[in-house]
């Protein structure tokens, strides 16, 4: 019965499925994209920008998938950066390193920005990720760090947040 209230709330959003059911990959990116649909960012321009870091495969699913793809007015830019440095302004930032010092970095980078941090490490969602993958029993599902959410200035609907591990 869960999975049928799920489904319906995310689309795509394959939170309910077994991690071999797709590459992780691309459930990341789905997810990436979804994400959007349930948090609010301040002063929207007309351009919403994604930024990867450390994760080529994610990169090229988000750009081939979502690239140029208009939702609510506002058109998807997928950029591809590779170092902290060249991690420019952006609405959501994927890091898929897995190291500290560089996830540090990219926190004191994005501090103060509204910027969505993601990230898929153990760990980096209590030390500041806004949002942070893990697999458990086999499913993918998604910690929430509410501090962090809450530093960027951005808004989570209640409905994203039902669905997340709260931290």
């Amino acid at each position: 019965m869960k999975k049928l209230v799920i489904a319906p709330l995310f689309g795509l959003l394959y939170l309910s499925y077994n991690t071999t059911d797709r590459p992780e990959h691309e459930l990341h990116a789905m997810m990436v994209y979804n994400f959007t649909k349930y948090i609010e960012w301040p002063n929207l321009n007309d351009q919403f920008t994604i930024g990867v870091l450390g994760n080529s495969k994610v990169f090229q699913t988000l750009e081939h998938w979502y690239h140029g793809r208009l939702r609510g007015g506002k058109k998807f830019e997928v950029v591809e950066y590779k170092s902290v440095d060249d991690a420019l302004s952006c609405h959501i930032l994927y890091y898929g390193g897995s190291s500290k010092d560089e996830f540090r970095q990219i926190k004191e980078k994005v501090k103060d920005k509204p910027t969505l941090l993601i990230t898929n490490r153990s760990g980096f969602g209590r030390e500041g990720s806004s949002i942070n993958f893990k697999t458990v029993a086999g499913n993918l599902k998604f910690e929430i760090n509410q501090k962090a959410i809450e530093a960027a200035k951005l808004r989570v609907s209640n409905q994203l947040t039902a669905l997340a591990i709260v931290l």
